[in-house]
């Protein structure tokens, strides 16, 4: 901070309060004053000036509070793509659940609702994630096992009853198979008479990350991206509040990569989309506002933290300068995180509380839109109803009694916090260009260099963790004998043969012939160029309300764009 820009940070602080100012007419902040427990009150931000004593004299080279750190709601967005961030409303608290059938996991949903959850997340099982229906053989013990098994729209129906679609956000999590339950979502919508254009939430939509290090693909590389950006055009005119993809650097993080390849690999896909989907001829400024992001939280609290306001920075300067994005919006980094799974130990499970406590911490200080926290039974388990409805409550305790959302952006402008994200962010631009040198990440993964750097940081780790260089509490120390936990969940092991009897009997009761035409006409359509008469996504509707299972809508792609062979 330099004397000579004190004036233009008041006036642009000014300029801030005008914008905290309209945002209060529209949106009411949670509370008329904010103060501590000892009643001293909160500003609405706070910059150098609320601290003069720790302004450094100018030096050479150091970049000007503004231009690198800005204020909350503008570009580059490092302290928040809000002015008032979680004072005029906290982040969407959602569980990410799914089981069994659709039966079990609408209860679950019912249940999560009813507790003061404010979004779905729905997990699917592999079958569904790897476009398999429940009696196909590969899908032999994996029906329902480690999400909700759906086939077909009478699936979604149930998955979905009782749910009121045009006032919650549901995000699903799914890849290849996005377009088409994205589709059963939105036909179940259209059977309810809920308008399309009220339609919220988000399809992870992210397979770039399933090549490095997820694994859940189906088709080759280049036919993945078609389905991606015929999703981005179908969303554009049809689902305006639809997040289109939620670009995803969590399942990166799960296999073993750090932060700072967590941020790198994360937005170097997102520029693969964006370059994408401008191929194609779509406008930066038409798809990009609703890119989201999902991310990892960690254990490390102030890595974490500088992580996220680092991703943020880049993305907003990687879409100016790089895309000539004009829309603000465009610009935003908007991110989900959900506590690392990875993170998560067998061993005194319990201590899994805390871990979540502080991942989330971290998220919550990090800026993040939306945000779900572990069951801490997840490393034996499914998430019981216990651990879930104790998760839920870890966010509600920080939300209302930690004091952290009072305060937007609480620990911008600590030494190290400003250190690291600048550090996070450099580090991060030099993968980055050693991606574009290979010709983008599209290439860079065919060469495998990411997944040669996720082994290559995961192998590190647990080095460390084997040669007690790092400690994690009740697996390399601290270690103490323990009886067999009680109350996990368990499946129903006759649920598998329920869903096949059920996609079964939803053959049987259809229309034949309509079905088989209408996959026809999505095969047609996928061996065309792709333009704008020959959307898949709208061709994927159409065959999910003439009945096609997800399994028969996924090897209808299959005939024409192959399968991938990692």
């Amino acid at each position: 901070m330099t004397t000579k820009s004190l004036p233009t940070l008041q006036s642009r602080i000014a300029a801030f309060k005008g914008r905290v100012n309209k945002l209060v007419t529209k949106a009411p902040p949670r509370r008329s004053r904010f103060a501590t427990d000892a009643d001293v009150e909160l500003s609405d931000l706070y910059t150098p000036l609320d601290a003069p004593h720790t302004q450094a004299d100018e030096s050479e080279g150091r970049s000007e509070y503004l231009d690198g750190l800005g204020l909350p709601g503008e570009y580059p967005f490092t302290r928040g793509v809000q002015p008032n961030m979680y004072r005029g409303r906290l982040w969407t608290m959602r569980q990410y659940a799914g089981f069994g059938s659709a039966k079990d996991s609408n209860q679950r949903y019912h249940y999560l609702l009813a507790r003061g959850q404010t979004g779905l997340s729905v997990a699917f099982d592999l079958p569904t994630q790897m476009g398999r229906d429940p009696d196909h053989e590969l899908s032999s013990g994996e029906v329902g096992r480690v999400g909700v098994s759906i086939a077909s729209l009478a699936d979604m129906r149930v998955l979905l009853a009782g749910l009121p679609l045009d006032k919650i956000t549901t995000s699903m999590t799914i890849n290849s198979t996005a377009a088409t339950l994205l589709a059963l979502y939105v036909a179940v919508a259209d059977e309810q008479g809920v308008s399309r254009k009220l339609l919220g939430g988000t399809v992870q939509n992210d397979i770039l990350k399933e090549y490095m290090a997820r694994g859940t693909y189906i088709y080759p590389p280049r036919p993945s991206l078609r389905l991606i950006t015929d999703l981005f055009s179908f969303c554009h005119a049809e689902l305006p509040q639809w997040n289109t993809i939620s670009i995803s650097g969590y399942h990166i993080r799960e296999a073993g990569c750090d932060a700072v390849q967590e941020v790198a690999f994360t937005l170097a896909d997102g520029i693969a989309y964006v370059e994408a989907a401008m191929a194609v001829g779509l406008k930066v400024d038409e798809f990009a506002p609703r890119l989201s992001f999902f991310f990892n939280g960690h254990n490390n609290l102030i890595e974490e933290v500088a992580k996220f306001r680092a991703a943020r920075r880049l993305w907003a300067r990687i879409m100016r300068e790089r895309f000539a994005a004009q829309d603000e919006k465009s610009q935003m980094l908007r991110f989900h995180c959900q506590t690392a799974g990875s993170m998560l130990t067998a061993q005194q499970p319990l201590c899994n509380v805390v871990r979540n406590s502080v991942q989330a911490l971290g998220a919550i200080l990090g800026g993040c839109q939306s945000l779900h926290v572990n069951g801490y039974d997840e490393a034996l388990a499914l998430p019981s109803e216990q651990s879930a409805l104790l998760a839920l409550r870890t966010q509600q305790v920080l939300a209302y009694e930690s004091g952290v959302a009072d305060l937007v952006d609480p620990l911008g402008g600590s030494y190290a916090v400003e250190a690291l994200t600048d550090q996070i962010e450099h580090k991060a631009r030099e993968y980055i260009a050693r991606i574009d040198e290979l010709g983008g990440m599209v290439s860079a993964i065919e060469q495998r260099y990411p997944q040669r750097e996720i082994e290559r940081r995961a192998y590190e780790y647990q080095r460390q963790v084997e040669n007690k260089q790092r400690i994690v509490v009740g697996v390399n120390d601290f270690v103490i004998k323990e009886a067999a936990p009680k109350g996990l969940h368990h499946l129903d092991p006759q649920a598998e043969q329920d869903r096949i009897a059920e996609v079964r009997a939803f053959r049987q009761a259809r229309d034949e012939q309509q079905t088989q035409a209408a996959l026809q006409a999505l095969s047609r359509k996928a061996s065309q160029a792709s333009d704008g008469q020959n959307n898949l996504v709208v061709a994927i509707l159409d065959a999910v309300k003439a009945q096609a299972t997800v399994g028969e809508v996924a090897d209808a792609l299959r005939q024409v764009f192959g399968e991938y062979q990692g």
